[in-house]
């Protein structure tokens, strides 16, 4: 198996060997989503680069992959619950101007008090013109993440704004009421039953799976869920408190780090330099950290989290709760994979703090002092952000296009994904028109040459496409360049995955292709057009780029819409059989010219036939061995009763449409039989001479089986024979002559000879 490395954050630096486990199979985990939205952009970033390298270790190097993907639940159903509510018109318009005023006080205390929907847009423009015009708060630096965020709490302001103005209830005003809602509401929920917490998770889910569906991203090999693990969770947390990694304090569990270490143990191997970092710390615990009292240390996390009224609660040995953010994925991880697994996958934004604190909180649980450091996960593997202006992707900045949206006005399911693959999957990557445009020109470029050589060997046939020797035909340059590629593609592969090399490389060799293919001074080989084009579909299989295509991706270009929807061939011909029957129509409309010669009336309509009749057979070749019988009986009886009763000849012509002749019925049908019964005497005649070779074959054996020593015992002229069974004396007593002791002997050796072979064959007399 080929020499791959990878980029593994648990190593930082240059690519590492990749080593599995176990020879030939990869055991890898995937943080799913967390669904509470519809999946964007910077999802699809994740989830695509994921299956592109997914897809390069099965159908590239062969590995046999077991891939577990989670999902997460979190809540959104307050806003649900109020819209069910018998509101008037007004009492809705003052709810929501109540939240327009709290969530500009939360986010944008700019704004100043006594805002309203109409002096909110000069207020805006006025405290934040800087902000929207690309500039930073402080006016100076370049804007990140901070100015991400005042510019997403104003569009969902500008949206608030918009429905107080226009009075339309809680359209437009939905990402200013939840906050508020959620203020008012939280804790006089009775939050018994979870389905009011997983009843929008598991129609937010279909909706992840449907996009992933739509991105041609394979299924994951196992699925699971939060909500069906809770009991596990639990058992989880004990086994670490129970090992000295983690404390109750208040109902609730939090993870020892200083414990941890202190026995040996490394934490935050990801992100070292963010171990302390406060901001980053609070934005990994979420909602829990708003409320982690009684901790140690405040670099502790949760693993179990006391629920407060209006949360979702489990029981537990700590009280009700519910599990902590990072918990979730080394429960169900470990659960589907074990102790330890080949990779690990995810967001680049998920490395500190939470899959550091994954890694620590696992080999925790792992954790054997007679052995050291537990090792969870051997390589992990982070996405690098998708960009816009600067600025990461992501639903907490609103700065993202829905997966439906992008795939319903800007971009195709492989569009999106050759965009993906012209990065390097562990690099950010920025979205830009020129990032568009090559990746536009490549499709094109492949997708034309797909076209033109397709249209070459239709238009060829069977008998223009067999070169007799590629090695040293016209063909040899362009192989020679394809065998470079195919080199030139595995090392990149081999290289972390570099598929930006790799689509290049098919790039070259496919303008090389229609250089060679448009050369006017010599004739190019279809073979070697045809076995390039081959090769590029199989990489664009393999990188996912064809919905309709399976392994091992051995057909000539994309797969047809019919092909990709199953579709049987009457449903999937009918198109073409009417344009057909329309032309037919124009054709019978001309005898109404006048004309009279029945074969110039005729022949469009045995043209269109003939024509039919020599497209199935220049397709022949390519067909499965049932289907090719069946299309040249069909071609066969075209010619030899449909048009021959017609009193129509088909001459077949190499390279050329057949020949239509007109011929009195009479002598046609008689040739035909008199064709039929010499084929009929030549099968009787090859019949009887088959089965008398058989019998002498049978024969032939027969008498192989005696053993030349008894060859001539039997016989009564002789009375003495020697060891070897030769005779010796005549039945009269006298010596066998000379002369007749030759032949004898002669014949003996032939016995001889024959009987070894009969031994050979059959093994014993």
């Amino acid at each position: 198996m080929a020499s791959i490395s990878v980029h593994n954050s648990l190593r930082p630096g240059a690519a590492v060997p990749f080593v599995p486990r176990e020879e030939g199979k990869v055991s890898w985990y995937a943080c799913g989503p967390t669904t509470y939205d519809l999946s964007h952009l910077g999802h699809a970033r994740n989830y695509v680069s994921t299956d592109i390298i997914r897809r390069i270790l099965m159908h590239h190097f062969g590995f046999k992959l077991n891939f577990v993907i989670i999902i997460k639940a979190r809540r959104k159903r307050l806003l649900e619950l109020e819209k069910e509510k018998p509101y008037t018109a007004e009492q809705i318009r003052e709810l929501v101007f109540k939240a327009f005023q709290a969530y500009a006080g939360s986010n944008l205390p700019l704004l100043g008090e006594g805002l309203d929907e109409h002096n909110y847009l000069e207020r805006k423009d006025a405290k934040y013109g800087g902000v929207l015009a690309g500039g930073t708060l402080s006016g100076e630096g370049k804007p990140g993440d901070g100015e991400a965020k005042i510019k997403m709490h104003l569009s969902n302001m500008n949206s608030a704004a918009k429905s107080l103005r226009e009075n339309t209830g809680f359209d437009g005003a939905e990402e200013i009421l939840l906050p508020y809602l959620d203020s008012l509401y939280k804790e006089t929920i009775d939050t018994s039953d979870q389905t009011m917490f997983t009843d929008l998770t598991q129609a937010m889910e279909q909706a992840f799976t449907d996009d992933m569906d739509a991105l041609n991203v394979l299924r994951p090999d196992a699925v699971t869920r939060v909500t069906e693990y809770v009991p596990q969770i639990v058992a989880f947390v004990e086994q670490v408190i129970q090992k000295g990694f983690a404390y109750e304090a208040n109902g609730s569990v939090y993870f020892d780090i200083a414990a941890f270490e202190k026995a040996g143990n490394t934490y935050a191997r990801l992100r070292p330099e963010s171990k302390n970092d406060k901001a980053l710390q609070e934005e990994g615990e979420g909602s829990l950290s708003k409320s982690l009292e009684g901790k140690k240390r405040s670099g502790d996390f949760a693993l179990w989290k006391k629920s407060k009224p209006g949360e979702p609660y489990w029981p537990s040995p700590w009280g009700a709760g519910r599990p902590g953010w990072h918990i979730e994925c080394s429960v169900m991880a470990s659960d589907k994979l074990g102790e330890q697994m080949d990779i690990h996958s995810g967001g680049i934004d998920l490395a500190f703090p939470h899959h550091d604190n994954e890694l620590a909180q696992s080999e925790a649980y792992f954790h054997d002092c007679s052995k050291g450091e537990h090792t969870w996960v051997n390589y992990f593997l982070h996405m690098g952000h998708l960009s816009i202006a600067g600025s990461k992707m992501s639903k907490s900045l609103k700065n993202f296009q829905t997966i439906q949206d992008a795939l319903a006005t800007t971009y195709t399911a492989r569009n999106m994904r050759i965009v993906f693959l012209m990065g390097r999957w562990n690099d950010g990557v920025e979205i830009s028109p020129d990032m568009r445009k090559q990746a536009d020109n490549w499709e094109s470029t492949v997708d034309n040459f797909f076209t033109n050589v397709k249209a070459k060997l239709a238009e060829a046939g069977p008998n223009g496409i067999k070169d007799l020797s590629l090695e040293e035909g016209s063909g040899k340059s362009i192989l020679d360049e394809l065998e470079q590629a195919k080199k030139d593609l595995d090392t990149a592969l081999c290289n972390s995955f570099n598929t930006p090399v790799a689509m290049q490389v098919i790039l070259t060799l496919v303008r090389d292709a229609n250089i060679y293919m448009n050369d006017k001074s010599a004739e190019p080989s279809l073979q070697a057009l045809e076995t390039v084009a081959r090769w590029v579909t199989k990489v664009a299989g393999i990188f996912g780029l064809d919905a309709g295509a399976r392994p091992p991706y051995d057909g000539l270009g994309w797969t047809s819409a019919a092909a990709a929807a199953n579709l049987d061939p009457k449903t999937a011909t009918k198109p073409y059989a009417e344009a057909y029957a329309k032309v037919k129509a124009d054709v019978e409309a001309l005898s109404s010219s006048g004309e009279r010669d029945v074969e110039k009336l005729a022949m469009p309509y045995l043209r269109a036939t003939s024509r039919l009749r020599d497209e199935l057979r220049a397709i022949v070749s390519t067909l499965q061995p049932t289907t090719k019988q069946a299309v040249l009986a069909l071609s066969d009886r075209i010619r030899d009763y449909d048009l021959t009763e017609l009193g129509v000849q088909l001459d077949d012509q190499i390279d050329k449409p057949s020949l239509i002749k007109f011929v009195p019925a009479a002598k046609l049908i008689a040739a035909r039989d008199e064709k039929a019964a010499q084929m009929a005497e030549k099968a009787r005649a090859k019949e009887e001479a088959r089965k008398a070779k058989e019998k002498a074959e049978a024969e032939k054996w027969e008498k192989a089986k005696q053993p030349p020593q008894e060859l001539f015992k039997g016989d009564a002229k002789y009375q003495e024979w020697d060891a070897e069974g030769l005779p010796t004396k005549l039945a009269d007593g006298s010596e066998v002559p000379k002369s007749q002791a030759k032949k004898l002997k002669k014949e003996w050796e032939r016995q001889k000879k024959l009987h070894e072979e009969y031994l050979v064959k059959f093994g014993s007399a």
